[in-house]
């Protein structure tokens, strides 16, 4: 990735470093998808942008729509079908669900597998990968421990 792109994202991010939704989430996200697999490019810029035009600490159902929004008109660079699933992997990300497509499931799963740093559990049945599922079972230290975020 484009350490000058990332840069720019963050630059532009409006909830600011201390933000739950912010760049230390977005690095977890992005080790996460790593493990879990999919196109690496796209889970690698889906870690980025998923919450990077969020408005609101709480509630902002319109922010993953702005990310793909945001992926659309600077992520041209990738192949038609990666910016695709890049844009659909942001828009719905929050809604719930869970998607066949092995890189859609680990963007989503990556994002899911954080949820306890806002005191959320995972549910390994909102889990898209198999190894996302496992994951969810474990403690968050444990999970994390696992993928190489913490030693």
């Amino acid at each position: 990735m484009d350490e000058l792109f990332r840069q720019r994202v963050i630059a532009q991010f409006s909830l600011g470093s201390r933000s739950c939704h912010s760049v230390d989430h977005w690095d977890r996200v992005a080790a996460y998808g790593a493990f879990l697999g999919g196109d690496s490019e796209v889970v690698r810029y889906f870690a980025l942008l998923h919450d990077s035009q969020r408005w609101s600490e709480g509630h902002d159902p319109e922010h993953g729509p702005r990310a793909a929004l945001y992926a659309a008109e600077h992520c041209g660079f990738l192949q038609p079908e990666q910016l695709m699933k890049l844009m659909l992997a942001c828009r719905d990300h929050d809604r719930g669900r869970t998607h066949s497509d092995p890189t859609i499931g680990a963007c989503w799963d990556a994002d899911r597998l954080d949820l306890d740093r806002v005191g959320i559990s995972c549910d390994p049945n909102f889990m898209s990968t198999a190894e996302g599922k496992r994951l969810a079972l474990r403690r968050p230290w444990e999970r994390q421990k696992e993928v190489g975020i913490v030693s």
